[in-house]
């Protein structure tokens, strides 16, 4: 496997364990296997495919020669894209994934960007996300009409929504998003796919790191992710363990830890239940939450993704501070990842470690199957549905109301 589940550092104070083993042994498992085989779990099964990988990357040639590419989109629609680009070394195209409508930000980008040097891409599974079709009607106005038609591309549901209106009134590219795959899960769809393509990055890889995982998980008696969501619930229900804290060890996956908040808490947090995900990044967050986290509430569960980081970066020849010669900046970071888990289990706090021996597209695939999984088994233990979000539709209906009240 790419990466290593240690749930040693969960059981301090735990004095019956053959409690969370019921929660192992239950038939969340089974229900998840079954679900799976019956076609009911599309966004995992996506996987197993590959044949769709040479359309988007013809596609892609659309916008080889362009120095910039903006991506709009905002929750699943940009944060699975843009975790997996995190991975990216190329220089050229830049990728920019605008999930906000702040105005300043908008204004800045363009300021720094050449339009005739720019491709778009616009993504919104409905294709009526308010805030992505405000996005790209700012950036419709900012190119000129003659290379509208060249510099967009569109992925939506095949259906009749306002976004695949404007792309066939533009006579742009339109990729379909599946019917059946929710944004939030649509990482191993050609919403994560495409921007990975874009970037460089191997979509292939990507797929089969995470298939490596979903097969290990379908066959397993006790698999990692069973593992972690039984933990995750038992730690909940016995010992007030309410606050998810997910801490990795790379800037390269700071967007990850953001890309599992969003799953976890739409995904759980419904009728009451659910625990709260919190993202942090180390060894940034040890300066200032790590005081909290040690000597405040006992109320949290701790997740540290660690990869591989022993004697990479560049060795310090210089002896003025004398401890550091001869250490890498990995070495470093190995250290401070080590002293944060011993700490934390030290102040009784239920610490998780993940390692990863290296960090590229394989592992985040096979990262981001395992969490997709974890938060689906979780949904099975505590009765709620993973796939939808209820409580957020009256928002963005309250949202449209106070705009068309602006406007009159």
């Amino acid at each position: 496997m790419t990466y290593l589940q240690n749930l040693d550092g969960c059981y301090n104070g735990i004095k019956d364990k053959a409690i969370l083993h019921t929660f192992v042994n239950g038939t969340a498992l089974e229900t998840f296997r079954s679900a799976y085989h019956k076609g009911e779990l599309a966004p995992l099964s996506l996987v197993e495919r590959a044949d769709d990988i040479k359309h988007y990357q013809s596609v892609a040639t659309q916008f080889e020669n362009f120095e910039d590419i903006i991506v709009l989109g905002t929750g699943g629609s940009s944060l699975g894209g843009k975790t997996l680009c995190a991975l990216a070394t190329q220089r050229v195209p830049h990728l920019h994934f605008m999930d906000n409508i702040d105005p300043h930000t908008f204004n800045k980008l363009f300021e720094k960007i050449n339009p005739k040097k720019t491709g778009v891409l616009a993504i919104s599974k409905s294709g009526s996300t308010i805030e992505t079709l405000f996005q790209l009607l700012v950036c419709l106005q900012r190119f000129e009409k003659e290379s509208l038609r060249n510099h967009f591309i569109v992925i939506t549901e095949p259906t009749s929504n306002p976004l695949r209106k404007i792309a066939e009134e533009y006579h742009w590219t339109c990729l379909d998003h599946p019917i059946d795959v929710g944004g939030r899960y649509s990482c191993f769809s050609v919403v994560g796919l495409f921007p990975a393509i874009l970037a460089g990055l191997d979509p292939y890889a990507f797929r089969k790191g995470a298939q490596a995982i979903l097969e290990h998980h379908l066959k397993d008696d006790c698999p990692p992710a069973l593992k972690g969501a039984a933990m995750a619930v038992y730690l909940e229900n016995h010992h007030q363990k309410t606050l998810s804290v997910i801490l990795p060890y790379a800037d390269q996956l700071d967007s990850f830890a953001l890309w599992y908040r969003q799953l976890w808490a739409e995904s759980l947090g419904k009728n009451g239940k659910g625990t709260t995900p919190i993202r942090t990044l180390g060894t940034v967050d040890q300066h200032s939450q790590l005081q909290l986290y040690l000597d405040g509430p006992k109320d949290k569960f701790f997740t540290i993704l660690a990869p591989t980081w022993k004697g990479k970066g560049e060795e310090i020849h210089s002896s003025l501070v004398p401890e550091l010669k001869g250490k890498t900046m990995g070495d470093l970071f190995a250290a401070e990842q080590r002293a944060t888990y011993e700490t934390l289990i030290h102040h009784k706090c239920p610490t998780r470690l993940i390692t990863l021996e290296t960090l590229n597209e394989s592992s985040m695939g096979a990262l981001m199957m395992h969490f997709m999984i974890e938060t689906i088994l979780t949904s099975y233990l505590i009765g709620v549905d993973a796939f939808d979000q209820p409580a957020v539709e009256e928002g963005k209906r309250l949202a449209r109301e106070f705009l068309k009240g602006m406007m009159e």
